[in-house]
């Protein structure tokens, strides 16, 4: 097509940044200016398209190869969606979030909701997931011990090999890491470049992974302290938790529940003295048969300061906490189990104001001095509460109850699909991104699934599929919860990454834990590592994925912290790519455009006006040359641009060089499973 007699789609831009809308998160009742990018002298007219209103906008600006159209709307209290129509001629383009298209559903639109803000911090903050058993045992003496309580069907166990694989059913093992290691650790994370630690859950539970919560007032005394202990365990044989006394003194005496929670305290205190947030895992479906509001393992039962459970007595003041469908007390075993798990009771919100007030003021008191954190992950968010409108309804509470405390706190769910409508301003910040994130990239780079439970050849290296897939997930995004969504390679409930690019379907049972660690690609990893700190969100680090770690799905995929045994390469290889991820803008909060696909290759640019970035990720295994339309994310006809990193299957190189381009086409040779990025910094 000539661009002198058809619309040159690929000049036409605009998205939801403050380069094309601004402000970009408006208040209500405030004006707001709307830009939009076309080529020079290449269509007729623009008009802005909202709440069955036709705008023309005026042409306010031309640099370079590009004109830009301008208007200001007004927004009231609600949300507007908007879209452009674009013409020339006869001819007529409309352009929403999936770019230009004919696809005019609303979910795809722009859309200003006003008084929605995520919190400036998360936006492209680095953020580093801990399992905290197994990242480092800083105090021993507050280790889980043989015997000390059962769960499950067995006795719990003290793992004391700390390079000891996961077991199949790992529930109950335990390897000693805890607060105190954390501590310790501290430095490292501040010169790995972490601005956020993500802690999995740290509230009294009898699991090693702890989304069984016991206790949701409490830090559990074995990742804190122990002050008040004695040394009766259970017997051989014996599985009744009643007769736990070790385990029952050190989850309820309060005198190491409240020393735990000073601790933690003072622990969020040093992080953020180094310039780190700290957000912890909210457990808020279901809680755990341990829980001291049902009390199944009679833990409470007979301890002074604690009322009845619902499970020991009817008369409980937590009855209506849970679902009963029987009369059987006391000890009654007949409620609702999240999934049909007895040891996950799930918890009966629309029949208990009592337990939704309970959540919510723990919602309140972990953001609130003296434990001052900095926001909360969502564990299955999506599945509180029986009903879909209570779901919501629940979610607005909870963000008003925390807001009003931390109007900078972060809410960040756990959900898979569309996460659109708790992503309206009214509930959730953001989610984890697997749709958006996760799954292509790994689809992409490996064609693994990413429980590495199945392979597809079809999306590996299919980067049409690649840039569909990330356009329509982006899409469901409004701008401020996609710079703060966590982007994650490996987390506690997936494959590892570099386990992944074995392309081997399998897990601990059917092929091994040392299989995990067999026909790994570095080089692949690398890619992947680039791609996650030039994306748009917050890339989320999985401890130990930085030091070499491997792992099947869970419970393999958590595995130790390797200390000694680190991969420092690829420690070194991370250092780099978050400091990169952090000096330019345009990587934290730049608009993103795809410029280039073809098979196992993928071209994207991050830009705003202080700089921009080109990145190039090669997962072939030879070398090719590739021509950038660098123009279309505005750099000028002729110009320099500096390789600031060039990955390889066998390393990466972080010297500085040059590279000149002519006619808005940057034209470079990149070596095999590669992935390069370029920069440009405004003068």
């Amino acid at each position: 097509m000539n661009p002198k007699y058809h619309i040159d789609k690929r000049a036409l831009f605009c998205d939801e940044t403050a380069e094309y809308r601004f402000p970009a998160e408006p208040e209500c009742n405030q004006e707001v200016t709307i830009r939009f990018r076309t080529a020079k002298d290449n269509v007729d007219q623009v008009y802005l398209i909202y709440s069955n209103t036709e705008v023309k906008m005026e042409k306010v600006e031309t640099a370079g190869r590009f004109d830009y159209y301008q208007t200001k709307l007004s927004v009231k209290n609600d949300r507007i969606f908007y879209y452009f129509e674009i013409n020339l001629g006869k001819e007529t383009c409309f352009y929403n979030k999936l770019g230009p298209t004919a696809d005019l559903q609303t979910m795809y639109h722009f859309s200003i909701t006003p008084g929605f803000h995520t919190p400036e911090w998360a936006k492209g903050a680095v953020f580093y997931q801990i399992f905290v058993d197994r990242f480092c045992n800083g105090e021993p003496s507050n280790d889980p011990v043989d015997r000390e309580y059962a769960y499950i069907g067995g006795p719990c166990v003290r793992v004391t090999n700390w390079e000891k694989y996961p077991e199949a059913f790992d529930v109950r093992c335990f390897y000693g890491g805890d607060l105190q290691g954390v501590r310790q650790k501290l430095d490292y994370l501040q010169e790995l470049g972490v601005e956020v630690i993500y802690f999995n859950p740290l509230f009294v539970s009898p699991s090693n992974h702890k989304y069984d919560i016991q206790d949701y007032d409490y830090i559990d005394p074995h990742f804190g302290i122990i002050k008040d202990d004695c040394e009766e365990v259970l017997a051989e044989g014996d599985l009744k938790n009643k007769h736990a006394r070790r385990y029952i003194t050190r989850v309820a005496s309060k005198k190491n529940l409240e020393a735990s929670n000073a601790y933690f305290a003072d622990l969020v205190e040093e992080i953020h003295k180094r310039g780190m947030k700290v957000i912890l895992d909210g457990v808020f479906n279901h809680c755990g048969s341990f829980n001291k509001w049902l009390d199944r393992e009679q833990i409470y039962e007979h301890e002074k300061g604690y009322e009845p459970g619902a499970y020991i007595d009817k008369n409980s003041p937590y009855h209506n906490f849970f679902s009963f469908h029987s009369d059987h007390w006391p000890y009654n075993k007949d409620y609702d189990g999240w999934w049909g798990h007895d040891t996950l009771p799930k918890l009966n919100y629309e029949d208990s104001a009592e337990v939704e007030e309970y959540v919510l003021n723990i919602g309140r008191k972990w953001v609130s001095a003296p434990y001052n954190i900095d926001g909360w992950r969502l564990d299955v968010a999506a599945d509180l509460g029986h009903s879909v409108s209570y779901n919501h309804e629940f979610w607005r509470k909870f963000r008003q109850a925390v807001k009003e405390i931390n109007p900078n706190a972060i809410i960040l769910a756990e959900h898979y699909g569309d996460p659109s409508s708790w992503l309206e301003g009214d509930q959730w910040d953001t989610v984890m991104n697997y749709d958006a994130f996760m799954e292509p990239i790994t689809w992409f780079l490996t064609g693994i699934e990413k429980h590495s439970d199945h392979i597809n050849d079809q999306l590996y290296g299919n980067s049409g599929w690649f840039f569909n897939t990330m356009r329509y997930n982006m899409s469901k995004f409004q701008r401020q919860s996609l710079d703060v969504a966590m982007n994650e390679l490996s987390n506690h409930d997936h494959s590892r990454f570099l386990t992944r690019t074995n392309r081997k379907v399998g897990r601990t049972a059917s092929l091994g834990p040392e299989a995990a660690g067999e026909g790994i690609c570095k080089g692949v990893f690398r890619e992947a590592v680039v791609m996650q700190m030039t994306w748009p969100g917050a890339p989320t680090v999985y401890y130990g994925d930085e030091a070499g770690q491997v792992g099947w799905t869970d419970p393999d995929n958590r595995r130790t912290y390797p200390w000694g045994k680190e991969d420092w390469e690829l420690i070194e290889f991370h250092k780099y790519m978050i400091g990169i991820h952090k000096k330019y803008r345009c990587l934290r909060a730049g608009s993103y455009k795809d410029l280039l696909g073809e098979y196992q290759l993928v071209v994207y640019g991050r830009f705003c006006k202080e700089d921009a970035a080109v990145v190039i990720v090669n997962n072939a295994e030879y070398y090719r040359t590739v021509k950038v339309p660098i123009w279309e994310i505005n750099l000028p006809e002729n110009g320099v641009m500096t390789r600031v990193m060039q990955t390889s299957r066998n390393g990466y190189n972080v010297g500085y060089k040059a590279e000149g381009y002519e006619e808005g086409y940057l034209v470079v040779e990149v070596p095999p499973v590669s992935a390069t990025v370029y920069v440009m910094e405004s003068k």
